[in-house]
């Protein structure tokens, strides 16, 4: 089984990219499914059920959120009814939406769940422990278990890999929107990346206008952050392969941006 995942998903720039880059993607390595954060799809903030539906036109089989799942009001309107989209299942009890879905892959099931760390973000039930009751829960019916762990920090999300190592086919985290070097296969099969980067502006900080983001740092004064609109585009992922017995095989960065040019 392949797969195929890619990072936060930031405003309007993200958005084409995706409906551009997406079925390239798929002819260039032929996944069997795509995953796609897109708690960052509406002008940097949250989702929309439009921009929901717009993804998968676009071919992705399942949205992942994040920290931002709540920032556009439009969520409440749709996501009892969004059967392909979850967010951080550690949310509390009685919080609308799923954080795990399972999806049919011709004769094989993948089961996709959604976490969030809590180190430098808001105090969430323990990831860890919902970790152990999701993949309790997806092991009875299936082997291939894919995580999108939401965090802030590099050691909580390593934590996070090497505590289900052995146990799921990949961790992969999100939220820092910016790529990491550190892809691999830990020694029991699971596929692990710190962070798979961000897909929208590449010449923002995050996503973000620059001018506002830097007279924050130097002032230490409130400001209001605007997402870039338009200009030149990264798009990040991974390309993530697993065995029959649902263990990773391999797992490969994919970047592209004006600077590493995609290739067919």
């Amino acid at each position: 089984m392949r797969l195929l995942f890619i990072g936060d998903v930031v405003g309007s720039l993200g958005r084409n990219t995706i409906t551009e880059y997406l079925p390239r993607l798929k002819k260039k390595y032929h996944p069997q499914l795509t995953i796609v954060n897109g708690e960052n799809a509406a002008s940097g903030r949250g989702i929309t059920e439009k921009i929901y539906k717009k993804f998968l036109q676009d071919g992705v089989d399942v949205v992942t959120l994040g920290n931002h799942t709540w920032d556009n009001r439009d969520i409440f309107e749709f996501i009892g009814d969004a059967k392909k989209m979850i967010r951080p299942a550690n949310f509390p009890a009685g919080t609308p939406g799923q954080g795990i879905v399972f999806i049919k892959i011709n004769e094989l099931e993948l089961a996709v769940i959604n976490l969030q760390g809590r180190v430098f973000m808001n105090d969430l039930d323990d990831p860890f422990r919902k970790a152990d009751e999701l993949v309790a829960e997806a092991r009875k019916r299936t082997e291939y278990i894919f995580i999108d762990f939401h965090g802030e920090t590099t050691s909580e999300k390593q934590a996070m890999g090497w505590y289900l190592d052995g146990q799921v086919s990949a961790v992969v985290g999100t939220h820092t929107h910016v790529q990491t070097n550190d892809a691999r296969i830990l020694p029991k099969g699971t596929a692990y990346l710190t962070d798979v980067g961000m897909t929208g502006p590449y010449d923002g900080i995050l996503g973000m206008k620059r001018g506002p983001v830097i007279e924050k740092f130097m002032t230490a004064l409130p400001k209001r952050f605007e997402v870039v609109e338009e200009g030149r585009f990264v798009l990040s992922g991974c390309v993530i392969d697993l065995d029959k017995d649902g263990r990773a095989k391999k797992i490969e960065n994919i970047l592209i941006n004006e600077d590493h040019p995609f290739r067919e």
